[in-house]
C-alpha cells in the first residue's frame, strides 16, 4: 500500500466530530479553534519498539497506549483533551496492522472526544509519536509547582500493576492464575488516563503529575518544582487485588507500586482543609484517591513503613540515560514501556 493509502485507513476513523476543527486531515496543517478565555495545552510522547513497549504488543493495544500516555499528561494539567497528531513509523506497509492500530487509537479517542487532525507516516523501525492538544480556562492549569508544606499527598487508582505486567513479559513473574495475569497485562497495555479526575481537581490540587517513571521518581519532580519535601507512608500506597494475588503485600508496594512506573495514575497535593472536596471530586470522576503522605518543609523525600520506620527503596523509578538501565535494555529486548519517556 502507498503512504496515502495507509493515511486514508487511519483518517477514516479520525474520532468524534468537533465544531472547533475548522480543517482536519488532508491539508498541509490543521486549523483549530479555541474559545476566548482558554489556553492551549500541548504534549508529545514517542514510544519505540523494545524500549517503550514489549515486542509482540498487539497493534490495537499499542494504538490505545500511544494516545493514553498523552491524555494522561493532559489530565495531570487539568486540561480537556481535544485534538491529536500521529506520526507512525512502520517497517512495512501492513494494512491489517494499521487497521488494528487505528481501532485501538480511535477507541480511546472517542471516549474523550479527541479528533485526530493530522500526522505523518514513514518506513523504519516501529515507533509511534503522538502529540495531544487540549485546553484549560485561563489560570486553571495545574502545574508541578505549587505544593506547600502541610498539603496532603494523594494517589489515584492503584499502582504497580503495569510493572508486574512487564515482569510477566520478561519472565520475572510466572505461574499466575490466568485471570490475574490478564488483569496485570491489561494495565500494562491499556492504561486508563484519568482525564475526568484531572478536570475535577481544577482549583483543588495545588500540584500534580502523572505516574510514568514511578511514584517516587515522579513525585520527586513535583517536590523539585515546588521546592518542598514530602513524607510518604509506603504501606498506604494503593495496590490492586490482582497485584496482591500475584505477590506478597510487602513486595507489591516495595517491588512494584513505589517505583515500577507505567501506571499513568495521578499523584497530587492538596490543602488538608479541602480533603472532603477532594474526595467528592474523586467520587464524581469515578476514580478512588488515597492519601499517602504529606508535603513538608525542606527538600527531602522521606519514605516510612506503616510503623513510621524509615524505609529506603532500592530505586525510586526509571532514570533516563542511566548506564545501568542501558545495559539492562541491551540484555533484554523486551525492556520496559514507560520509562524512556522524555518529560
Amino acid at each position: 500500500m502507498s503512504e496515502f493509502d495507509l493515511i486514508h485507513l487511519i483518517a477514516r476513523r479520525a474520532g468524534a466530530a468537533r465544531a472547533d476543527v475548522a480543517l482536519g486531515i488532508g491539508d498541509d496543517a490543521a486549523v483549530l479553534g479555541l474559545g476566548s478565555g482558554e489556553r492551549l495545552v500541548a504534549c508529545v510522547d514517542t514510544l519505540v519498539a523494545g524500549v517503550h513497549f514489549p515486542a509482540g504488543t498487539a497493534p490495537a493495544d499499542l494504538g490505545w497506549k500511544a494516545l493514553a500516555v498523552n491524555l494522561s499528561d493532559l489530565a495531570a494539567m487539568g486540561a480537556e483533551p481535544r485534538f491529536a497528531l500521529l506520526a507512525l513509523t512502520l517497517p512495512a506497509d501492513d494494512a491489517d496492522y494499521v487497521r488494528d492500530f487505528a481501532s485501538g487509537f480511535h477507541g480511546l479517542a472517542r471516549r474523550h472526544g479527541v479528533v485526530l487532525v493530522g500526522g505523518d507516516t514513514t518506513r523504519g523501525p516501529l515507533s509511534v509519536t503522538v502529540t495531544a492538544l487540549g485546553a484549560v480556562p485561563d489560570g486553571a492549569a495545574i502545574r508541578r509547582a505549587g505544593a506547600t508544606a502541610g498539603d496532603v499527598v494523594y494517589a489515584s487508582g492503584s499502582l504497580g500493576d503495569a510493572a508486574a505486567g512487564l515482569a510477566m513479559v520478561e519472565g520475572r513473574l510466572a505461574g499466575l492464575p490466568a485471570e490475574t495475569a490478564r488483569a496485570l497485562r491489561r494495565r500494562l497495555d491499556r492504561p486508563e488516563p484519568r482525564v475526568a479526575l484531572g478536570l475535577a481537581l481544577r482549583g483543588l490540587a495545588s500540584a500534580m503529575i502523572d505516574v510514568s517513571d514511578g511514584l517516587l521518581a515522579d513525585l520527586g519532580h513535583v517536590l523539585a518544582a515546588s521546592r518542598v519535601g514530602a513524607r510518604i507512608v509506603r504501606d498506604r500506597v494503593p495496590v490492586s487485588a490482582a497485584l496482591r494475588r500475584a505477590v506478597p503485600d510487602a513486595d507489591a508496594r516495595a517491588g512494584f507500586a513505589c517505583a515500577g512506573g507505567d501506571d499513568y495514575e495521578l499523584v497530587f497535593a492538596a490543602p488538608r482543609a479541602r480533603a472532603a472536596e477532594v474526595f467528592a471530586a474523586a467520587e464524581r470522576a469515578g476514580v478512588p484517591v488515597t492519601p499517602i503522605g504529606r508535603i513538608e518543609r525542606g527538600r527531602a523525600l522521606v519514605v516510612v513503613d506503616g510503623d513510621g520506620r524509615p524505609w529506603q527503596p532500592e530505586r525510586r523509578g526509571y532514570v533516563h540515560f542511566d548506564a545501568a538501565s542501558a545495559a539492562s535494555r541491551a540484555a533484554r529486548r523486551t525492556r520496559r514501556v514507560a520509562p524512556g519517556r522524555a518529560r
